[in-house]
């Protein structure tokens, strides 16, 4: 499948300066909510920024999936790391999404009962995009970001989360909110984050405010590598 019309959600202001950058021919839109169009190579693009949290990321999903109407959904930002084996400014790409919030009681088919699945997978045309960064690029980890609607902390919040999620490599707030707008109406969706904190470290503060003075652009480059592969 030719992705032609892409759309890209961010959470925070900094996020959408950043990738804005990417685009020429940049006119300012309204799908309800404000966002921009423009192009990346012979690719039209649609970005809009949601804010943050599940809410206003699911929103914002569904007024770019009918205002745009996008070939596929691409979400990236940043993420907090919940496994040891991610570093801050590693990049995480969510080969499935889950809740680490959602509890529906005792349900034995997700999909069946609850009308959406447990982990929702990635579009596979966007994830073998991505998964072949990190064949060449080691700090490019694929595997499940965990979303909710917490900023995590600490250690034991982080554990909490590792109880319910052993797969989790990232947690955000985002994420598998927009997957699930995308499941219900059929759009080709991936997430990818980069890690901008490890709960794990006494210097957690610091480590997220050292972050933000070079690590985001990497998110930028895969992208911009991404837009041009798909």
């Amino acid at each position: 499948m030719a992705f032609n019309k892409i759309g890209i959600l961010v959470a925070m202001d900094s996020e959408f300066a950043l990738m804005k950058n990417l685009l020429v021919d940049i006119r300012e839109t309204d799908f309800h909510k404000k966002a921009v169009v423009g192009r990346v190579g012979g690719k039209l693009v649609g970005l809009m920024k949601t804010g943050i949290g599940k809410v206003n990321a699911a929103i914002s999903a569904i007024e770019l999936i009918d205002g745009f109407a996008p070939d596929c959904i691409i979400n990236t930002g940043v993420a907090g790391g919940i496994d040891r084996s991610v570093d801050v400014a590693d990049i995480v790409v969510g080969a499935t999404t889950c809740y680490h919030d959602f509890y529906a009681g005792e349900v034995a088919d997700h999909l069946l009962e609850l009308g959406f699945p447990d982990e929702i997978p990635a579009n596979k045309q966007l994830l073998d995009s991505l998964r072949s960064q990190s064949q060449v690029n080691p700090s490019v980890k694929i595997g499940q970001i965990c979303t909710g609607d917490q900023f995590i902390t600490n250690n034991d919040a982080l554990e909490v989360i590792k109880n319910k999620r052993p797969a989790g490599l990232a947690v955000d707030m985002e994420s598998n909110s927009v997957a699930h707008v995308c499941f219900m109406r059929k759009v080709p969706f991936v997430s990818f984050r980069v890690i901008s904190d490890t709960p794990w470290v006494d210097n957690q503060a610091q480590q997220y405010a050292d972050f933000w003075t070079s690590a985001p652009q990497k998110t930028f480059n895969l992208l911009s590598d991404l837009i041009e592969q798909i």
